[in-house]
């Protein structure tokens, strides 16, 4: 997945989902690729918001909004400096997604998304996080997928993480 010699225009992106959807991988992954730098989400959150999410305890709109600030402002630089970025983010609600669009009108979403089964199976194998995998029913109830008003596309993560990056990078080709 080298980049080509075409020069492509900064995109800011934010790969979105629920936990266990593969954001890190595949953010990390189109960062590399479009030689952007990453921004990981989760390491944005205040102590608060892990201590509470290790208690088993979901995250409400009040935990995520200083958290969404400051992710916005990651964004907001990057488009200042005319620069690509991909940040890893839930994203869970369009409310949440519109305020990350105040650091960038034009970031574009990727929404990955799978069956719950999935899912839950790769976060019972994840070690070393704090986030329990029974706190996925209360991301699914929250999620408000992509609507059309929004630029960005839906992938399904049964596919492979190198596949999922192409249609990334040929939605950046059509866009261009």
């Amino acid at each position: 997945m080298k980049q080509t010699s075409k020069t492509w225009p900064a995109i800011r992106w934010v790969v979105m989902g629920v936990c266990g959807s593969g954001k890190s991988t595949i953010g990390q992954q189109l960062a590399d690729a479009c030689g952007d730098a990453y921004v990981e989400g989760d390491a944005f959150h205040p102590q608060a918001n892990v201590d509470k999410m290790s208690a088993g305890q979901p995250l409400d709109d009040e935990d995520r909004r200083d958290w969404l600030r400051a992710l916005r402002e990651q964004i907001g630089r990057a488009r200042e400096q005319g620069k690509g970025l991909v940040v890893s983010c839930s994203a869970l609600k369009r409310s949440y997604r519109d305020l990350l669009r105040e650091g960038d009108p034009a970031l574009r979403f990727v929404h990955l998304d799978g069956p719950r089964a999935l899912i839950a199976e790769r976060l019972a194998a994840r070690r070393n996080h704090y986030m329990p995998p029974h706190l996925l029913d209360s991301q699914l109830a929250a999620l408000e997928p992509l609507d059309g008003e929004e630029d960005g596309l839906r992938l399904d993560i049964r596919q492979a993480p190198v596949q999922l990056v192409n249609a990334i990078l040929a939605s950046r080709e059509d866009a261009a």
